[in-house]
């Protein structure tokens, strides 16, 4: 009998276990019997973060926040399921040339354990601005019609103008069957974030085959994200549909011939990717045809999203790959029919405003409407925020500079990232431009950060350099994962205490505005309170502290009288001053430190207006302005 091999040994084949003809002994390997192998590390630590979130979840003190938002809320068990997946996910890349299911899971499950702890818990709207949009899908409901002409206060023209996402989601609350928006609006970010992750993998992939380098800069995406543009709002969806017109251009729209020297691999960094395959004129116009639905879906939901796509597809065209005017063309015939047929109101409106934003660069990147945030939580935020900035920033220039075959042959991203920059140069957008430009530049800014930490593989060839490089990024590519991570946090839940509104201060708001007849003028000191725009189209709205602190600090001395002559005659008017109001102009500087308090008392004690409802969580008042005739004579 032939004596089986050590090869043999370890993964014997059937007749060498058991011999011809002879039945299998206990102690035999056969066909049916599977070795079991130990399990993957990857679905370890998903396993154990998994548990970690799920044991920390119902111990976040979301009810009782304090001026640090949710971070000294979180107990110790969340940061450590964090810190869980952040380890998982870099022993993952190990594997990701073979096995890169395990970092795409990972990349989920970051998303779902960063965003998704206000989706689960909250039992009101995250963010109380989005209630507004919540309004307006009840208002399509219950009306059945668009006014895109008609003037509502409140700055809700807009919405009738570019109904898109109102439109979309009036239709999910039909087929859900649930009472209103609001029932599923805070799982928006986990929603978006999820269909977002194949897109920037296409758009990735195009210029990179080094599945490490995806998944990082699909990671660090996450980790930056902490804008909060991606919540229930048109922004969220328009940016998808955005980021879905610039993955198919890049996949699809290479000119023949264009690639030049990058077409040799000797020419193109280790990680590179080949140029896509070239396209014929034919191939590109079909694809016009075929993107032409998805542009019209852009421009019908949000008014600065296709401006932002008529921009990167104007640096495409700067590049010999993607110089397909035709595209430009179509997609800025499309802009511009939207703007005067049913945009036409506020894109005139904005057009008569330029004069005075063209050029204020200082003024155009200001961040809200006082740019001045007070408070232990806000402050940490707003610094979180620029170092992120900054650190994001740094790590994409490095590999600009590092590696910059890799960013030849990546131009083209690199000029999409860049494109909306020039913005800061024509318009504020009401506080946020500052905001929307570092989100359209972010796809391209994180996937150069992940190049600066993942270092190209190149052959089998190896040197000291290399070696010294392999390690340093061993040591470099967690570290700087951990720093981004302590970033996102304070950047994300830093002030969280103004965005979490308790259900009694909502039917606080809801019972008043109700209670109000049609054509009432509600008074508040901003937007940002829950059911703030609640019958948005059959009420008017002021939001008297909207401006800047000093025209806020005169409005103090005498709140009563100031607000007495900004309401016309004839009206009736009440004042709406609840608790997340107080924390909202408190954070973001709108009032000084006790101003909230200063104004409902002397409002409160002011004869000219009368208690409707007092509650710990707010106050209602109604103006009297008989009661003012009669003091002034």
């Amino acid at each position: 009998m032939p004596v089986p091999t050590a090869e043999s040994s370890v993964l014997p084949t059937p007749e060498l276990a058991t011999g011809p003809g002879r039945p299998p002994t206990r102690g035999d390997r056969s066909p049916w019997r599977i070795p079991l192998r130990p399990p993957d590390a990857g679905l370890l630590t998903l396993l154990l973060a998994a548990g970690l979130w799920v044991y920390a979840l119902p111990r976040i003190g979301f009810r009782e926040m304090g001026d640090y938002g949710l971070l000294d809320r979180l107990p110790a068990t969340y940061y450590l399921a964090l810190l869980v997946l952040t380890a998982g996910f870099v022993l993952s890349l190990r594997r990701a040339g073979t096995a890169p299911w395990w970092p795409a899971a990972h990349c989920a499950a970051l998303l779902f354990a960063l965003k998704a702890p206000p989706a689960v818990l909250y039992d009101a709207v995250r963010y109380p601005w989005a209630s507004k949009h919540d309004a307006v899908v009840d208002t399509m409901l219950a009306n059945g019609e668009l006014r895109p002409h008609a003037a509502l206060s409140g700055n809700m023209s807009a919405y009738d103008q570019w109904p898109g996402f109102f439109t979309l989601n009036a239709g999910l609350v039909r087929a859900f069957g649930v009472e209103s928006a609001a029932a599923y609006a805070n799982w928006a970010p986990i929603v978006l974030g999820l269909l977002m992750m194949p897109v920037l993998v296409l758009i990735y992939r195009t210029f990179c085959h080094d599945w490490r380098l995806v998944w990082t800069a699909v990671w660090i995406f996450q980790l930056a994200n902490w804008v909060g543009q991606d919540y229930f709002a048109p922004q969220g969806l328009a940016y998808l549909l955005h980021l879905t017109v610039i993955a198919v251009v890049l996949r699809h729209f290479v000119r023949p011939g264009s690639a030049g020297r990058l077409r040799d691999r000797t020419f193109r960094d280790p990680a590179a990717a080949p140029v896509p395959p070239p396209t014929g004129n034919r191939q590109r116009a079909v694809c016009v045809v075929m993107l032409a639905p998805l542009i019209a879906a852009v421009n019908a939901t949000h008014q600065l999203t296709p401006v932002m796509l008529c921009i990167c597809l104007l640096a495409l065209n700067l590049t010999r790959r993607y110089r397909n005017y035709g595209l430009l063309v179509v997609a800025g015939l499309l802009m511009l029919t939207w703007d005067l047929t049913m945009g036409r109101p506020l894109f005139v409106e904005t057009l008569s405003t330029l004069r005075d934003s063209l050029g204020e660069l200082t003024q155009n990147s200001r961040a809200g409407y006082a740019g001045q945030l007070t408070g232990p939580g806000p402050e940490l935020a707003g610094t979180a925020n620029v170092l992120m900035v900054l650190a994001v920033a740094a790590l994409a220039g490095a590999a600009v500079v590092l590696r910059r075959r890799l960013t030849r042959s990546a131009l083209p991203l690199l000029l999409v990232s860049a494109a909306p920059v020039p913005l800061f140069a024509v318009n504020d957008y009401g506080g946020e431009m500052l905001f929307r430009v570092y989100l359209f530049g972010l796809p391209g800014a994180a996937f150069f950060a992940a190049a600066a930490l993942v270092p190209a593989v190149e052959g089998t060839h190896r040197s000291r350099a290399k070696a010294l490089r392999r390690k340093a990024a061993a040591v470099a590519l967690p570290a700087v994962l951990l720093v981004l991570l302590a970033g996102f946090m304070p950047s994300y839940y830093g002030k969280e205490k103004m965005y979490y509104t308790p259900p009694e201060e909502t039917a606080l708001v809801t019972r008043a505005l109700d209670n109000a007849p049609d054509g009432s003028l509600i008074l508040a000191t901003s937007g940002s309170f829950p059911q703030a725009l609640h019958r948005y189209d059959r009420l008017e709205h002021w939001f008297f502290a909207e401006q800047e602190l000093p025209e806020n600090e005169k409005m103090l001395k005498d709140p009563a009288g100031y607000l007495a002559d900004g309401i016309p005659p004839g009206t009736r008017a009440y004042v709406v001053l609840t608790r997340t109001q107080d924390v909202y102009t408190a954070g973001e500087g709108l009032l000084p430190a006790g101003g909230f308090e200063t104004l409902r008392s002397k409002l409160s004690a002011s004869p000219l207006f009368r208690t409707v409802e007092s509650h710990p969580y707010g106050v209602v008042l109604e103006y009297r302005p008989a009661t003012r005739r009669t003091t002034t004579r």
